[in-house]
């Protein structure tokens, strides 16, 4: 492999495709998603990429997934951890799997997988590691309990593993955006119009724009 290696997480749709088409420019890119098809579409848009599917809330998941990495020799230089999920309305309305889900896909799931691959970049004494967050983890919302939690988990671990891996040569990138017009609002009615939010594309340019700082806000 000449070039590097990039791991998307949710890179089937949404800003984990245009993140995989701009990241492909300079990298191998690695689509990780729960759907071939999907992973299928967006690699046929680049000039080098594999497709594992996978799922990030299960731990079993994670585990064959490095295995296979480490098998065909695409443990990643950078990883972006895009995969999430929303649940939205009053707090007492939220079912217990609809918590359980949005902090597992959320927040255990990439911290797992980040910590599974962490053993290798500290080997190669470097690394970069691209955490898509959201305002949802700068501020509390209103019908976004559940969310915004498992958010505000995910960036705490961020930041803390930033000063974790100083030393290390790894660099831990948070990313904070708003709303996209996604498919992540196809299963709930809670954005009424998707259109008049940004496309994933203009926010994925932001993002790669920036990935010399250590914190982005592409709002």
């Amino acid at each position: 492999m000449t070039k590097k290696i990039a791991l998307i997480t949710g890179a089937g749709s949404g800003l984990g495709k245009e993140l995989a088409l701009l990241f492909g420019q300079d990298y191998h890119i690695v689509l990780v998603g729960r759907t071939a098809d999907k992973l299928e579409g967006v690699a046929s848009l680049l000039a080098e990429s594999t497709i594992l599917t996978a799922d990030v809330a299960d731990p079993s998941s994670i585990q064959k997934l490095y295995e296979q990495l480490s098998e065909e020799n695409l443990l990643p230089d950078l990883l972006v951890n895009n995969a999430g999920v929303g649940h939205f309305g009053k707090a007492e309305e939220l079912s217990y799997d609809q918590l359980n889900e949005m902090m597992h896909i959320n927040a255990i799931g990439p911290m797992l997988l980040t910590n599974t691959l962490l053993p290798d970049m500290k080997k190669r004494q470097s690394g970069t590691i691209l955490n898509i967050l959201s305002t949802a983890a700068q501020k509390g919302k209103v019908n976004e309990t559940g969310y915004v939690a498992s958010k505000y988990a995910f960036r705490g671990y961020s930041e803390s593993l930033a000063k974790e891996v100083a030393d290390d040569g790894i660099r831990v990138v948070r990313a904070y955006m708003g709303g996209m017009n996604t498919p992540f609002w196809d299963h709930n009615h809670y954005v009424s119009d998707p259109d008049r939010l940004p496309s994933p594309k203009v926010i994925a340019e932001k993002i790669y724009s920036q990935m010399d700082q250590d914190e982005i806000q592409a709002t």
